[in-house]
């Protein structure tokens, strides 16, 4: 594959992608092994939401350690789990948020040793660009309500597909308590609309992003996903940011999808797991023990992540 042409490379790619888009994904992790003639790298699947954190920290820092390439491949936690689970993604290791997405690899088999490596908790993200800013920053203040702010005609809320991402659950498990919270019913549906609101709904690595450019308003995201960009964020009250779930959070929080599928608040975890068909387990082990080492929990807490527990840096 090394030396063929540009543009028959091109037509090599389109061809595949045509036939089955999964072979394209796994080709286009591997390619530049293919170019340079290296040994393949570890490849560790992360939620979308670590982007920062693992190929600007833990990636190098591991590459440093062990003088081996480093490929980070970021997505909804679930999304993964179901491309490894169905063996059309072969990663060393897998970092997923909530127990949820770890467990499609035990159902499958390819779970091994399944270790938490930090925590988090929901908070609402705006954008400094946003026209709404001040109005976000008056909420800070304690001189505005957040959800009314949101409620706002014209403003841009970002979420991810919940189907695919736990934090795109998570943002809606966080209105719902919020209902019952602030006694405010039909808050869900006054923010969010429908569960899948096309407008709303954006990939998990571009949604700091967009709100870094301005494109969108407010998101209720990680805080640290917020904190590994630099990005402003409104604390929710304890009892509906999900740091720790509450009874009230598993009892009043729920989501039901066309194909039966339910789904409930569970811890904001991340967990760290070397599936059973790693290509390269003993670098896979060796990188989980970088982000379990003392050196991991600074690289996390200087990326705005907590404890396990879901307490603050």
């Amino acid at each position: 594959m090394k030396h063929m042409p540009a543009m028959r490379l091109r037509i090599f790619f389109t061809a595949v992608r045509a036939v089955c888009p999964s072979v394209l994904f796994m080709l286009l992790i591997a390619a530049p092994a293919f170019a340079h003639g290296a040994r393949p790298p570890v490849v560790v699947a992360y939620a979308g939401s670590m982007g920062a954190v693992m190929d600007h920290a833990f990636g190098p820092a591991f590459e440093k350690l062990h003088n081996v390439r480093y490929q980070g491949v970021g997505q909804g936690s679930y999304g993964l789990a179901r491309l490894i689970a169905g063996r059309q993604l072969r990663a060393d290791v897998f970092v997923a948020i909530t127990p949820g997405p770890v467990e499609v690899l035990e159902k499958a088999g390819l779970a091994g040793r399944v270790r938490p490596v930090a925590g988090t908790r929901m908070v609402l993200v705006y954008s400094p660009k946003s026209r709404f800013a001040d109005d976000f920053a008056a909420v800070e203040k304690g001189r505005a309500s957040w959800h009314e702010v949101l409620s706002r005609r014209g403003l841009r809320l970002g979420r991810t597909d919940p189907e695919i991402d736990p934090q795109g659950a998570n943002a809606l498990f966080v209105l719902q308590l919020a209902e019952r919270h602030y006694r405010q019913k039909g808050l869900l549906e006054k923010i969010a609309g429908t569960t899948h609101n096309p407008r709303q709904i954006f990939s998990e690595t571009s949604l700091m992003s967009r709100l870094e450019a301005g494109q969108i308003d407010a998101a209720i995201g990680y805080l640290s996903a917020a904190r590994s960009h630099r990005l402003p964020t409104v604390e929710l009250p304890a009892e509906i940011n999900l740091a720790e779930l509450s009874a009230a959070a598993a009892g009043h929080a729920r989501l039901e999808f066309d194909d039966g599928t339910v789904l409930e608040p569970r811890p904001l975890v991340f967990y760290a797991v070397v599936p059973a068909n790693a290509a390269r387990p003993g670098l896979g082990e060796a990188f989980v023990e970088l982000l379990r080492s003392e050196r991991g929990r600074e690289i996390f807490r200087d990326h705005g992540y907590g404890l396990v527990t879901g307490e603050p840096p």
